[in-house]
């Protein structure tokens, strides 16, 4: 057996009509005031004036914060604490994809201790815990509704960097599969892939237990039967419920396990180039399982089983090769084209990339030991 470090998980509520309980939670925690972190994308959808105006209905006075981009920047944080304090704010409501909920967790951990977010970065540098946090997520496969992970993009050095402690997991995840029907296809395809590779990563990273392995291949296996019909249509209310499940047991996964080579090269990509996480994911996976398989084979071949794979009687080079093609086929009919040139990124790129890669928490847990030099070889493998 191996030892269990630690799990950590949120108060989780999961299925239709979940959202809805937001405002007996925030009277819960003794709110009269609470700031919802959004994004416009979610302004636009309306769930946010709902929100509002079931808080108001409760007898609340909700201020809502919405200056957040994708790959939420250091300075959104710093505006968003400031209107926490300026508005008087007392708990927090992160609603929407990954970036408004690692916002939200950030804005809390600056309410609470001052200073300046990058100082946070690192693993377990949080001393004071941040005000309640309550996550609403949109899209099924972040799973920071569930993570210890805050992901921020600094934007003097031009690096995600990660906020990785027990403070930042929401007290209370509202995990709703209504809010996802307003995905288009691709974001579905792109969060669902960053699902199955937290999955893949936190099954085979060297920080795994039994515990964390069984909530990564449960999330392996019903991405793998439902990704397709999620991104198909968005009216099938029984795959995009199943991918919100998936991600949700993908994040007890790697929150517990931590991750690997693919979101520390992921991360220095959206900091450097600020290309959305998804796609870096998607187009990353392949060259770090060929890299990995030698060293994690039998979780591997986990892997592979959980995908309906028949890899067991393989060589490790067939095996490895079964289950790299089967995520290409799956990424082509989602709709995923290959290549991180056709997306911006030169040769002449990579060394910087690497560096700032090999520096990223999620590296320590690859399964291979990593450095600058072998870094650049999985980037140039992925133009």
């Amino acid at each position: 057996m191996h030892e269990l470090r630690k799990f950590v998980v949120p108060e989780v509520v999961f299925g239709e009509g979940a959202s809805s309980l937001c405002d007996r939670y925030a009277l819960n925690f003794g709110s009269e005031r609470p700031l919802i972190v959004t994004d416009p994308g979610i302004i636009a959808t309306g769930l946010v004036d709902t929100l509002r105006a079931s808080l108001a209905d409760a007898g609340l006075s909700p201020e809502v914060f919405s200056g957040i981009s994708p790959n939420p920047r250091d300075e959104q944080v710093q505006d968003g604490c400031a209107f926490y304090r300026a508005k008087k704010c007392d708990i927090i409501i992160g609603v929407g994809g990954g970036s408004p909920m690692d916002c939200a967790k950030a804005i809390g951990i600056l309410a609470a201790n001052g200073g300046s977010v990058s100082g946070f970065e690192g693993i377990d540098n949080v001393d004071i815990p941040g005000p309640p946090l309550i996550c609403i997520p949109t899209t099924a496969g972040t799973s920071a509704d569930i993570s210890q992970f805050a992901i921020i993009n600094d934007t003097r050095r031009h690096l995600k960097f990660a906020i990785i402690s027990k403070t930042t997991v929401p007290d209370v995840a509202l995990i709703d599969p209504a809010p996802t029907r307003t995905m288009n296809p691709y974001l579905a395809a792109c969060t669902g892939i960053d699902a199955l590779v937290h999955a893949i990563e936190a099954c085979v990273s060297t920080a795994s237990s039994p515990i964390t392995d069984l909530h990564a291949l449960e999330a392996v296996r019903v991405i793998a039967a439902n990704l397709e019909a999620s991104v198909q249509d968005a009216r099938n209310e029984n795959a995009r419920e199943a991918l919100m499940y998936a991600s949700m047991q993908a994040g007890m996964a790697f929150s517990n396990a931590s991750l690997g080579v693919v979101h520390a090269m992921a991360h220095s990509l959206g900091g450097l180039l600020d290309l959305p996480h998804g796609e870096c994911i998607a187009l990353l996976l392949a060259p770090a399982i060929k890299l990995n398989f030698d060293r994690a084979r039998d979780k591997y071949i986990a892997v592979a089983r959980a995908a309906g794979i028949p890899a067991e009687a393989l060589g490790n080079g067939q095996a490895a090769e079964a289950l790299i093609d089967w995520i290409s086929r799956l990424l082509e009919r989602v709709g995923i084209a290959p290549g991180l040139a056709s997306r911006g990124v030169r040769k002449e790129t990579i060394p910087l990339l690497a560096q700032n890669a090999v520096s990223d928490p999620c590296a320590v847990t690859n399964p291979m030991p990593l450095d600058s030099e072998l870094i650049q070889r999985l980037y140039e493998r992925a133009l």
